[in-house]
């Protein structure tokens, strides 16, 4: 008999981390479960049913695997809050898509699932350390990882506004300058070193970012100063966590003390949540 439902835990995420925009991201120590159930088709004929996401990424599952589609339902429990650039929506789709690949056997392999859901993300910042967990470099055909050490923390100020991604990438501009994005492009690849190495010392100073994070201040325009009292209270840096409205900063020490300076230099209602990374990446809890 097949199986007739799977639960699957999928890690919030932190994506760019300033300057590494749509391709550097770090899966987190909160997570969202999700389980798909399989129904019989005197329930539901449609996927549907379940909802327009579910049914999109039902429709990209059943092609791509080839098989025929089955009706099913689903849903979603959790601590990842919805656009607040901690990739919700990731929790969302890889839960699904991982979910029905176990009621179908599992036809699909876990970069599949990766890539059709990057696909259907539209980028592969976020989808990509939730899939693998740890450190994640996504762009062009190859994905490059390395697991993040449990000294790091991070640091997540949450808002309590939502911004959706669609609105946050209208406000970057068409054309960049030259000279910053050069800079932007060194510091990314001084994050990647860092986090290859675990030499996290070389991440004091490389969040600056000039490629998207000074054209969505209009709609968090705190963000400088709460990476500032972050930074001041002995913070390795702080970056926007993918489009927002959370930011993030990390520290080797006293996370607690960084914690308290963003949420003073924050000018809205907001939590602080102090996290490490997750290595494991989604995985099938029951």
């Amino acid at each position: 008999m097949s199986t007739q439902s799977a639960t699957f835990r999928v890690p919030a995420t932190t994506a760019n981390l300033g300057p590494g925009y749509d391709c550097l991201g770090v899966a987190l120590g909160l997570s969202n479960l999700v389980t798909v159930f399989r129904k019989s088709a005197e329930e539901t004929t449609a996927p549907a049913a379940a909802g327009p996401m579910a049914a999109e990424a039902a429709s990209f599952f059943f092609a791509t695997a080839k098989i025929k589609p089955f009706a099913f339902d689903w849903k979603i429990e959790g601590d990842v809050p919805p656009s607040r650039g901690m990739g919700s929506s990731v929790t969302v789709r890889l839960g699904l898509l991982a979910g029905l690949n176990a009621l179908a056997d599992s036809p699909l392999s876990r970069k599949e699932l990766f890539e059709l859901c990057a696909g259907l993300e539209g980028h592969p910042d976020n989808a990509a350390p939730a899939a693998f967990g740890g450190f994640t470099v996504a762009g062009g055909s190859e994905l490059a990882r390395f697991e993040v050490s449990s000294s790091l923390a991070f640091v997540l100020l949450i808002p309590n506004f939502e911004i959706s991604t669609p609105q946050a990438r209208k406000v970057l501009p068409q054309n960049l300058e030259r000279l910053s994005a050069v800079a932007s492009c060194a510091n990314a690849c001084r994050i990647t070193a860092a986090f290859a190495s675990q030499n996290y010392a070389l991440l004091r100073g490389s969040f600056a970012d000039g490629l998207h994070q000074p054209f969505r201040e209009t709609l968090i325009p705190f963000l400088p100063d709460v990476i500032r009292a972050g930074e001041n209270a002995e913070a390795l840096g702080g970056f926007l966590s993918g489009s927002g409205s959370t930011i993030c900063c990390v520290s080797l020490e006293n996370p607690e003390k960084v914690g308290q300076a963003m949420k003073e230099a924050a000018r809205c209602d907001a939590t602080v949540v102090i996290t490490k990374a997750d290595n494991e990446g989604a995985i099938q809890v029951r």
